[in-house]
């Protein structure tokens, strides 16, 4: 009975053993065909990801590309237009010098004051017993250079003053944009509150976006009215921010840094070469000293070179030469930052 059972067992085993082995013969082909097809499809499946992350890198770099050459294109822009106003900041017309200095006179007032200067500037000299020869050169002294360097000292002190304030402004527009303020309420902040020269700039600035001109364009025009390398600057980062973006809190902030480290190293340079300024207005001054002294001391040993034709001519060529040191000296000691 024990032997039937395990004859039966066996064959019943190797009766399944076969099943199996014949059911495996027939469906091999078919599973090593679903394992090429699932092969496949993890190919595929890869191919698409990294195509995906293909193209995904390529739009990237063609977004940074197109972003880059906005950029470029923008800041050709900003220079083709920073050439075109240099001419107008260096050497601009008296009407733009008028403007810059912060004169409120027309220009054919100005021109009027001008020759009401030379007049009595030659009525002064005439009375006082100066040569007639010398009249017509203080007439042209009059006429033309003492009322325009009048306004080139007055362009000088006005720039000074808005540089002292200007990056104090700046900070003040920095707090406004990071405190969630848009930039045209803190440049109206700046235009309301702040000391002149920044209030009447900014207060253009306004007036001009009022009239339809927005403030990228109104920020560019500033040089115009103010000759500054700074006011330029911060036309620009206005245009640079509204074309590409970017933190305009931060961009400002930086320029605020960079004015101010400007004009530490300015005052660095004139403290540096204030002993060759000093040097330079004693020897420029000594000839004067000199001939003080001599015509208080021997009246009569230099008084030819004012009453003799000889001592003209001598006077005359030692105010050129004079001249001349006295400019080389200046170009020797002015350095500009």
């Amino acid at each position: 009975m024990f032997g039937l059972d395990t004859t039966t067992l066996i064959f019943i085993a190797l009766a399944g053993l076969s099943a199996g082995a014949v059911a495996y013969a027939f469906l091999f082909n078919r599973i090593a065909e679903e394992k090429t097809i699932d092969r496949r499809l993890d190919t595929v499946k890869k191919a698409d990801t990294d195509r995906s992350v293909v193209k995904a890198s390529r739009d990237r770099q063609a977004e940074a590309a197109k972003r880059r050459k906005s950029l470029q294109d923008s800041l050709k822009d900003l220079d083709a237009k920073q050439k075109a106003q240099d001419h107008n900041v260096k050497k601009p017309p008296m009407r733009i010098q008028l403007k810059q200095a912060g004169l409120n006179v027309s220009l054919e007032r100005f021109y009027l004051y001008s020759g009401l200067c030379g007049i009595v500037l030659t009525a002064l000299a005439f009375v006082a017993g100066a040569p007639l020869l010398l009249l017509p050169g203080v007439l042209i002294v009059g006429v033309l250079g003492l009322p325009r360097w009048f306004v080139t000292f007055c362009r000088k002190r006005r720039v000074k003053a808005f540089l002292n304030e200007f990056p104090n402004a700046l900070d003040i527009i920095v707090r406004a944009v990071k405190s969630g303020l848009p930039l045209n309420d803190g440049i109206r902040l700046i235009a309301s509150d702040s000391p002149e020269p920044v209030k009447s700039e900014f207060r253009r600035i306004v007036e001009s976006q009022q009239i339809g001109m927005s403030i990228p364009d109104a920020a560019m025009r500033m040089p115009e009215s103010m000759p500054c390398p700074e006011a330029g600057f911060f036309g620009i980062v206005i245009q640079i921010q509204s074309q590409a973006g970017g933190n305009l809190s931060e961009a400002l902030g930086n320029l605020s840094r960079v004015l101010r480290d400007r004009k530490k190293m300015k005052a660095k340079v004139q403290a540096l070469s204030m002993e060759a300024k000093a040097s330079a207005a004693i020897i420029g001054a000594l000839p004067f000293i000199v001939a003080t002294l001599v015509y208080l001391s021997s009246p009569n040993y230099i008084m030819p070179l004012f009453t003799t034709t000889t001592g003209h001519l001598i006077l005359g060529v030692s105010g050129l030469w004079m001249s001349i040191g006295i400019f080389v000296m200046r170009q020797m000691i002015n350095f500009e930052v």
